[in-house]
């Protein structure tokens, strides 16, 4: 049952009203106290997607987000992905025209569909985004898997059974996300348990196995560290007799259904929670600042075989976005011109350009084709002692955008 609630307040002579919908039978976010916590914790069912729908998040889940101490998902989204300088969520290559100029264009407004869903949807997936808030804000962040560990799911076979091709024909992904959409558990317990084979299928070793050391750790951080967690895994995950709740349950803590509701008025939660929408990476060494969408991985060139010193890579993993900053030692007196000869491969249709900056420096700029990244735009400045190159890249719509360079203009040398 779902009920709208009017709250009136008289306030200095006004009157004023906000409605608020209270959805009683969403169960994607649950409480989590007792066993000797001091803080309540919560969990949240999420869905691996980026698609917008997901992220009508109630008013509960910005809450539970805004006053925890720390975020842990099933993985290290971050870490174990950017990293991987190959690592790429885009499904296909991205193509452009050039015009008499040279500027190129595209006469396609079509999204580039990417792992995780299009560019028409979020820029992160759900996981991610909670990821990226938790970094941002300066939170605690842990993973309940490794990476290694969910790549060792299902080695042995496939997982899907004869009752996935006839749920894949009765049931489209819009028949999926409205169950998610519905707050509905148990139907997707349901439909994983058809979908995996049940108990003597994949489900066991995909769901079953996973949740008990899912539960084992969020046991260890809640009571053992004495955290106050906001935990996000995959929905079905919670539902069962073998479910998170349950297991949970069983370990001593008491976990109550928090209703999902949606005020008309932003709360204060959600502002904070809002606020967090990007990350000002420091490096007073070099006398830079660039501010990232989110925080960016710093990775050394430990195995030497590149001659760059070290990269930040940042990815918005939902709409297959890459903002990448690379550091090389200046070790000659070459010229910038020279230098972005070197580090530009741009298309001959397209040459590179020389730009002045806000601050008053030069820079060299354009469209390059190289491996593994296909077509990515890039810029290369000279810092006091280093060559720094700026690289942005993604599918189609963010390439015939001004995305890449508005994040280049947010590199800022002191």
């Amino acid at each position: 049952m779902i009920k709208y609630l009017l709250i009136f307040a008289i306030s200095a002579g006004m009157f004023s009203a906000s409605a608020q919908l209270v959805d009683e039978n969403h169960q994607l976010l649950w409480e989590i106290s007792g066993n000797g916590l001091k803080k309540k914790s919560y969990l949240y069912g999420n869905y691996h997607t980026n698609d917008r729908r997901v992220f009508n998040l109630a008013d509960s889940v910005y809450y539970a987000l805004n006053n925890t101490d720390g975020v842990s998902l099933e993985v290290d989204i971050f870490s174990d992905f950017d990293d991987d300088y190959y690592w790429d969520t885009r499904y296909g290559s991205v193509r452009m025209d050039f015009d008499k100029n040279g500027e190129p264009y595209t006469s396609s407004k079509k999204s580039t569909e990417t792992r995780y869903g299009d560019e028409d949807g979020m820029p992160q997936f759900l996981d991610a985004y909670f990821h990226q808030y938790c970094l941002n804000a300066g939170k605690k962040f842990y993973a309940l898997e490794t990476l290694e560990f969910q790549e060792s799911i299902g080695s042995g076979g496939s997982f899907y059974t004869p009752d996935y091709w006839r749920w894949s024909t009765l049931m489209t992904r819009e028949d999926i996300i409205g169950i998610y959409l519905k707050g509905d558990i148990y139907e997707l317990d349901k439909l994983m348990r058809s979908t995996l084979g049940g108990k003597d299928g994949y489900y066991k070793e995909l769901i079953t196995d996973r949740n008990f050391g899912m539960a084992d750790k969020m046991d260890s951080l809640m009571r053992i560290e004495n955290l106050s967690l906001f935990t996000a895994v995959g929905a079905g995950h919670l539902a069962s007799s073998t479910g998170l709740i349950n297991l949970l349950r069983n370990k001593g803590y008491t976990l109550r259904k928090v209703m999902a509701t949606y005020s008309d008025d932003v709360t204060i939660d959600k502002l904070e929670v809002k606020s967090q929408r990007s990350y000002l990476y420091e490096n007073d060494s070099i006398g830079m600042q660039v501010e990232f969408p989110g925080k960016p991985t710093v990775v050394l060139n430990e195995d030497g075989w590149e001659d760059y010193e070290f990269r930040l890579i940042y990815r918005e993993l939902g709409q297959g976005n890459n903002y990448i900053v690379e550091f090389y030692e200046r070790n000659d007196d070459s010229s910038l011109e020279e230098l972005a000869e070197t580090y530009i491969a741009s298309p001959s249709e397209s040459p590179y350009v020389k730009i002045r900056l806000d601050n008053g420096g030069e820079a060299f700029q354009g469209l390059s084709d190289a491996y593994p990244e296909g077509l990515y735009w890039t810029r290369v400045v000279l810092g006091e002692d280093h060559i720094i190159v700026l690289k942005a890249y993604g599918g189609n719509k963010f390439m015939n955008s001004n995305r890449a360079m508005r994040f280049f203009d947010k590199v800022n040398l002191n």
